[in-house]
């Protein structure tokens, strides 16, 4: 049929558009007269000259003509009708596609009172040689003669006028003021014509009561009389005019449409009425009784009235989709059409045809979200509908962005629309689990949660209407990989190694309840290293994040326990430990001067102690060094109470660190300690002179662990931690270098240092270099000599032997006059 099709509907045409054809195409709709001038058509012109636009099923725009309307030619008993269509993708309509459709109908024969109920308009068209007395009109309304005859008897042939009657008053208009007032006037060989919009001012609504119809029905009626010139004769004719506005009732999903059989302003004159048909249909097609009982339709046809009821959602009708205060809904509507006749004493025969859109009230409908993510694909995959066929998919709103269906995509959002057999839709939206916007979280175990949150935004055709539908879809996937941990100890530090998963990128590390940063790990002088993959943190043996749980003469029980915990939340989401047991030697220190240090440790089995409060044997004896979780003491052997005990080899110095409760002499807390010395003795020796070969050195293989540190003061208590490389210097100033042998930890060894040297770059074997020590010493040419330092014995320092310390002024390498590097 192409763009277009045609119908002849008994004295209506209708003309369909494609909504395939036509879709998202701006169009304008003209009518072409008998000279080939097209008129474009708007709501006025519409009403006033008998044509009807609206929509049928969804988007197909339907015209309609009347048989007499404007510009309809009309030849015997065939009327035809010329349309222009303009269509253009732009609203400037620029290269505008042109089409022209032109139809022919046969109607007749006409009854000699026709009477139309559209949409938009009500019509009535008389025969002109009817009634040929006016003895009952002129009886019923004599004044219309006085008020029109002078105008009419001096007019022209095609000059007429209309009398309105009101119940305040009378008003008659020419033709010509009739028309701009919007009515719709004319005649043909045989037919006087007048057309009413309903928005005009001489319509009244009038109520028209019958049995059992406590309220009545409303109808828009107009009391007219209308004088034409006939040759030599002035005729009169009643043109009155009467459509329902209301009648319709809803009840047990039912729609119950009543129409009075006798409608006062159609009935003046008239004294005996006798039903000659009563037919209905619907979309303008008259159907059978056996067509109704298939759609289980109902036409009642009563004493006084006549009444349809037709079941919501019955074939004929169409569902379309409505918002109500931002709610997805849908209205069932049906286009009714009834047809009666009837004939009275005064007209004969009159037919009454009524065109009557019925919608039904606002339903909400739930849409259904459909959860079908493909885990194997890792994508989500949500289904949302079911969607009547006027709705389209506009825009998506991803983390509070609002984007177009066609740009979601680079955003990781693909949509389709699938279309099923009898017209619905559904949309797909698909995002992959890894996609920015998609909310993960780790719920237990090895599962992760996947949330998507995102809300759709649709409009209706052709109405506009907008609304939206949130979507939140949570999928659990078997893909968590949780962290891991592996720790070991050294001689003087605990650590661990925590390997991350794909579930902790927010989770962060504490020690008890102590979030442990990068600025907190170095107030404590603490280790902590992130690379994205893995977190490794090292801690000091004695220092105040570690458990002391006993000790032995076998060695110290120390653990560290690392909780990552919920940025959000902060609950407990991993926990990880290390135990290591640390000799003895690491808490005591029997100096050869017989100087004593010793360290105590508070046990996490005695929580109430306070190690401020920690004494040696005699009780004035307290710490010189005291931390929330240890206390050093720091004596002489002949002092606090210290007992010796002599033999033949050794001198053996015994002490206990004692806590005392308030009031009570017997300690809960007791640490015993020995320090023992070589006794000298001097030995006779009998020995024979012999020529001693030279002295050599046997080579030997080991493993040694030096570090070399770099500090900010001359205390070397504060070294540079490795974010804050490259330190910055000036010239001539101080740089406090320490060098450390961390392995082996023998007292019996000694650190010494033979060359030290500065290149401009990181290579050692870099040109050029410049010497700070040589064979241990200063160098004698340098304008700044390096200065050594003393290393004496700290808590961090317990072999002094095992560090060197010096001092160097900042330098810059220059070749002449020229600076070689910054």
């Amino acid at each position: 049929t192409g763009p277009m099709s045609s119908e002849c509907l008994g004295n209506i045409l209708r003309i369909t558009l494609s909504a395939e054809y036509f879709e998202d195409k701006y169009l304008t709709l003209s009518v072409v007269d008998q000279s080939g001038i097209a008129w474009e058509l708007d709501e006025a012109m519409a009403s006033q000259c008998g044509y009807t636009v609206t929509y049928s099923n969804w988007s197909n725009i339907e015209f309609r003509a009347s048989a007499l309307s404007c510009h309809s030619r009309l030849e015997k008993d065939v009327f035809t009708v010329t349309i222009q269509i303009k269509a253009s993708h732009t609203p400037d309509m620029k290269n505008a596609a042109t089409h022209l459709k032109s139809a022919s109908c046969r109607y007749g024969p006409w009854s000699p009172r026709e009477l139309v109920c559209e949409s938009n308009y009500m019509e009535v068209s008389v025969r002109r040689e009817v009634p040929q007395a006016v003895k009952d009109l002129i009886q019923d309304e004599p004044e219309d003669w006085t008020l029109a005859f002078p105008e009419v008897k001096a007019g022209e042939a095609s000059i007429w006028q209309i009398v309105f009657h009101q119940p305040e008053e009378k008003k008659a208009l020419l033709v010509s003021d009739a028309w701009s007032a919007g009515y719709g006037l004319n005649t043909t060989d045989t037919r006087v014509l007048l057309r009413i919009p309903y928005t005009a001012v001489q319509i009244q609504l009038v109520k028209v009561d019958f049995f059992l119809q406590v309220q009545g029905i409303t109808f828009s009626a107009v009391r007219s009389s209308t004088f034409y010139k006939q040759r030599w004769m002035v005729l009169m004719v009643d043109t009155a005019v009467a459509c329902p506005v209301d009648g319709v009732d809803y009840t047990n999903r039912t729609i119950i449409w009543t129409v009075p059989k006798y409608i006062q302003p159609l009935s003046a004159g008239a004294s005996s009425f006798k039903d000659v048909l009563v037919e209905a249909g619907v979309d303008l097609h008259k159907l059978s009784a056996k067509e109704m009982a298939s759609r289980k339709y109902v036409l009642s046809n009563d004493l006084n009235a006549i009444t349809m009821k037709i079941p919501i959602g019955a074939e004929g009708g169409y569902y379309k989709t409505s918002v109500s205060s931002g709610q997805h809904g849908a209205k069932y509507t049906i286009n009714l059409f009834l047809e009666h006749q009837w004939e009275d004493n005064k007209w004969g025969l009159t037919k009454h045809t009524i065109i009557k859109e019925i919608e039904t009230p606002f339903e909400q409908v739930e849409l259904a979200i459909t959860n079908n993510s493909n885990l194997s694909a890792r994508l989500m995959n949500v289904t949302v509908g079911t969607f009547l066929p006027d709705v389209e998919l506009v825009n998506l709103t991803i983390e509070g962005a609002t984007v177009a269906v066609p740009e979601a995509v680079q955003h990781g959002y693909l949509t389709d629309e699938i279309r099923y057999a009898d017209g619905s839709k559904a949309y797909v939206i698909q995002v992959p689990y890894d996609a920015p916007s998609i909310k993960k979280e780790y719920v237990r175990a090895d599962m992760r949660s996947y949330t998507l949150n995102i809300t759709l935004a649709f409009i209706t055709h052709p109405t506009s209407e907008t609304f939206t539908v949130p979507v939140i879809t949570v999928s659990s996937v078997k893909d968590a990989v949780l962290p891991s941990a592996r720790g070991f100890c050294d001689g003087r530090n605990l650590h661990l190694i925590i390997t991350r998963g794909n579930v902790d990128e927010n989770w962060l590390p504490f020690i008890s309840d102590w979030h442990l940063t990068p600025e907190a790990a170095q107030k404590y002088n603490y280790s902590l290293r992130d690379n994205g993959t893995h977190l490794a943190i090292s801690v000091p043996f004695l220092s105040s994040h570690v458990n002391y749980e006993d000790f032995h003469t076998s060695g110290i029980k120390a653990s560290l326990h690392l909780t990552l915990k919920d940025v959000i939340t902060l609950a407990n989401r991993r926990d990880f430990s290390i135990s290591c047991r640390f000799s003895p030697s690491a808490l005591i220190q029997c100096l050869p001067n017989g100087t004593v240090v010793i360290t105590a440790v508070k046990l996490v089995g005695i929580s109430d102690l306070d190690t401020s409060l920690l004494v040696l044997r005699d009780r004035q004896c307290k710490p010189s060094l005291v931390t929330e979780k240890t206390a050093t003491f720091e004596f002489s052997v002949n002092t606090c109470g210290t007992s010796r005990k002599v033999n033949s080899t050794t001198m053996t110095y015994e002490n206990d660190v004692l806590y005392f409760r308030p009031g009570n002499d017997t300690p809960i807390y007791q640490l015993k300690f020995v320090c023992s010395y070589a006794i000298k003795q001097t030995v006779d020796v009998q020995y024979e002179s012999k020529k001693n070969p030279p002295p050599s050195i046997k080579p030997g293989f080991g493993s040694l662990a030096l570090s070399l540190k770099l500090f900010k003061e001359k205390s070397y208590s504060d070294p540079y931690q490795e974010l804050e490389y490259p330190v910055v210097k000036y010239l001539r100033e101080a740089l406090y270098f320490e060098v450390e042998l961390l392995q082996p930890e023998d007292a019996r060894l000694e650190l010494n240092l033979d060359d030290c040297w500065a290149t401009n770059s990181q290579s050692q074997d870099s040109l050029p270099q410049w010497p700070i020590l040589i064979n241990g010493c200063e160098n004698s040419e340098d304008s700044y000599r390096t200065v050594f330092h003393e290393v004496n014995y700290s808590l961090r320092v317990k072999f002094p032997q095992h560090l060197k310390r010096f001092e160097v002024r900042m330098f810059t390498f220059v070749q002449g006059t020229t600076l070689l590097q910054e």
